[in-house]
């Protein structure tokens, strides 16, 4: 038994750039959703799978918050309590790609935290860049917003060379649960003239079990190298169209932002590792 709130999702990732030129892209990805308890229960009765050591599918710790190898579960209970928002680290899930055959590349993690069996009250969105830097922004969500979560901040990490440091990212999330069919995760960023680019995950949950994971390792093979892989390829079609490079602003390897009400930084909530 692999934990009634751990699940796979299968289905495909978009990523559609506004301005200054049209481009799209578009593969299919599956994600893992783990309850942070239960990845170790996961792990012993999921043939294939592991946390921290190599199998064909794998959860590694020291790939997410400051990556130093802190159980995920600690990561993020600390930095809930450090924000105020302790009670809502009573059920964690993590929605990201597993490390297959050793590798992964995760752009974006997403940590749905409740108090209890209650919908998510806060959402940690951990974003990575491919120059090995890090960044987290914890947003509380907002009293009765209904089934679709919409979330804002203020973009705060260098991630596309083809994209200002500057901007703001805009949320629209549908979260994993039981009873839900699809999960949802959609990220538009906008500068000062509007809208940049739109990028979205949409996945149908299947069951975590090990005839579950083999399939969905048949059908995406080298799934993380793809990933990679087209991140490169697409920046070298972006750089052909003329779109302009920005230079890159350095960032910690790891840093966390609570982002106040109506998508406020809350400033002396910044914290660096």
């Amino acid at each position: 038994m692999s934990g009634a709130t751990s699940f796979l999702y299968v289905g495909k990732v978009v990523h559609q750039r506004v301005r200054p030129r049209r481009h799209r892209l578009s593969y299919s990805v599956f994600s893992m959703c783990l309850d942070i308890d239960h990845i170790d229960a996961v792990a012993s009765t999921v043939r294939g799978f592991s946390r921290n050591r190599f199998n064909w599918a794998s959860f590694h710790d020291r790939d997410h918050g400051a990556g130093d190898g802190v159980p995920v579960g600690d990561h993020v209970r600390g930095v809930l309590a450090a924000a105020g928002l302790a009670r809502f680290g009573e059920r964690v899930q993590i929605l990201c790609y597993p490390r297959i055959l050793g590798y992964v590349f995760n752009p974006l993690s997403v940590y749905f935290c409740s108090a209890g069996d209650e919908a998510p009250g806060v959402i940690v969105y951990e974003v990575n860049n491919t120059f090995g830097e890090r960044k987290s922004y914890v947003i509380p969500v907002a009293l009765g917003g209904g089934p679709v979560v919409r979330q804002s901040c203020v973009k705060e990490m260098h991630v596309s060379p083809f994209t200002n440091a500057e901007g703001r990212y805009t949320f629209s999330i549908r979260p994993p649960g039981e009873n839900v069919d699809d999960v949802f995760v959609g990220i538009t960023l906008h500068d000062e003239h509007g809208a940049v680019l739109n990028a979205r995950f949409q996945g149908r949950r299947t069951p975590l079990t090990s005839g579950g994971l083999w399939a969905a390792l048949v059908a995406h093979p080298l799934m993380t190298l793809k990933v990679v892989g087209g991140i490169h390829l697409e920046a070298a079609r972006l750089w052909t169209k003329g779109v302009p490079l920005v230079p890159r602003h350095v960032s910690p390897r790891y840093s966390l932002t609570v982002v106040g009400p109506g998508g406020s930084i809350d400033s002396a909530s910044k914290l660096h590792a």
